[in-house]
């Protein structure tokens, strides 16, 4: 049976590298990271070592942080994710830095995130545009759970959740008038990648990560139906892999939009394409 074992002790023994040991025993601890600094000879009573040892395993094992914990902060906010759910990723954040660039905060709009997931994209535009009203939609009843679990607690009371395959089952126009701005963090890794059977994408929801062959096939349905549901001027942001900007933006062009960018993440790969329709 594992003693009582100091907390500094308890991080070198839990063979993780040490941002992962020191984010689970906070967890355990129910303290932060910086308590932990500054409490490494204070003993982590029997109990809690226990489970700090049992989620360290795990984690050894491969299982996500995220899911270990139930929490992964996006945008500030803290969302609950379980295995139902994609875990949110800084990059996501540039979907929502440029939605919000085309949302603007003094007049009523219209957003809609498809394949929602725990709900990251469709929370962080709410909490920051009081006026918006956002419809979030997913294939899956699960994540929906998970992401209406998630506007409940965080109080966000201008977001609905639609069960819908993309576009199959949102009403059009929806609440009397077309979308200002449609956004999404859609499956894009081929099939066959070898990321998918490595890291963290392992424990991840396989239709939340790929829609198979060439990885492009979201991206087709998303950009087709855009344009007929959004409002004149109003704008479609994707997120895409690494090596797809050229082929999403071929997407977006050869659909009609205009002033079609593209986004860089924080480690400067293109990540975010995005274009708006005609005035």
């Amino acid at each position: 049976m594992t003693d009582t074992v100091p907390v500094r002790r308890a991080l070198a023994q839990s063979g993780l590298v040490p941002v992962d040991a020191q984010v689970l025993l906070a967890h355990i601890l129910g303290r932060n990271r910086a308590w932990l600094a500054a409490h490494g000879d204070d003993l982590v009573p029997r109990t809690q070592a226990q489970a700090f040892f049992a989620l360290a395993r795990r984690r050894r094992e491969g299982e996500p942080v995220a899911y270990l914990t139930g929490l992964r902060e996006f945008w500030g906010l803290p969302l609950a994710v379980s295995a139902a759910v994609l875990i949110p990723r800084p990059e996501t954040e540039a979907v929502v830095e440029i939605a919000l660039a085309r949302l603007p905060v003094d007049r009523d709009t219209r957003v809609l995130d498809l394949g929602t997931g725990s709900g990251a994209i469709a929370l962080a535009i709410a909490h920051e545009r009081a006026r918006a009203q956002v419809l979030a939609t997913d294939v899956s009843a699960s994540a929906l759970a998970v992401a209406s679990d998630n506007a409940q607690r965080l109080g966000l009371a201008n977001v609905e959740f639609l069960r819908s395959d993309w576009y199959a089952d949102i009403p059009a126009p929806w609440r009397g008038a077309s979308f200002d701005v449609i956004a999404s963090n859609p499956p894009y890794i081929a099939a066959g990648d070898p990321h998918l059977a490595a890291g963290d994408l392992r424990h991840e929801p396989a239709g939340a990560l790929s829609p198979g062959g060439d990885g492009l096939a979201s991206f087709r349905r998303i950009v087709a139906g855009a344009r007929e549901r959004l409002a004149p001027g109003g704008s479609l942001v994707v997120e895409h892999g690494f090596d797809q900007a050229e082929a999403v933006r071929a997407l977006f062009a050869g659909a009609g939009f205009r002033d079609v960018i593209s986004q860089r993440d924080l480690a400067g790969i293109p990540r975010v394409v995005a274009g708006r329709t005609a005035d």
